[in-house]
């Protein structure tokens, strides 16, 4: 594929099928249920503060997203903190600076919010996903994340 020429915007309701079916082709797993709490939670609540993201062709098919969530503090003051807990970009369209360009336009929005941090979890084990966000300067917080088998 040549060139394609990239519109970031605001996730919508209606990008609720294109994103099932992008993380579908990324991780092999049909995760309706995981996305429908999320669009409940990103898109429907009364709460909800734009954040998300797609990147859309041309055309306007969907080709990637990335989600995540603003912090608010009492009386709706900014506790200045967000999270970034999910990202996918179409297997026919990797490697063409797609994650790069949703992850910064994330940050540039969440910036002019007054977002000072963002926080995002990676499988210990997932060296590719590691290595993304490292290219992208995220690193390793002061905060770890424990846990425990029962």
């Amino acid at each position: 594929m040549g060139e394609v020429k990239i519109n970031i915007r605001f996730l919508r309701a209606d990008d609720f099928d294109a994103i099932v079916k992008i993380d579908n082709k990324v991780l092999g797993l049909y995760r309706p249920e995981y996305y429908k709490l999320k669009f409940e939670k990103l898109v429907q609540s009364k709460d909800y503060v734009p954040t998300s993201l797609v990147a859309e062709t041309e055309n306007g098919m969907v080709v990637g997203f990335i989600m995540g969530e603003l912090y608010i503090g009492e009386f709706g003051i900014s506790q200045e903190k967000a999270t970034l807990d999910t990202i996918g970009v179409d297997p026919d369209y990797q490697r063409r600076g797609i994650g790069k360009l949703l992850i910064n336009e994330y940050l540039a929005h969440l910036k002019k919010l007054g977002v000072e941090k963002v926080n995002t979890l990676v499988d210990w084990d997932d060296a590719k996903l590691i290595h993304f966000f490292s290219a992208n300067k995220f690193s390793p917080s002061k905060v770890i994340n424990l846990e425990r088998t029962l």
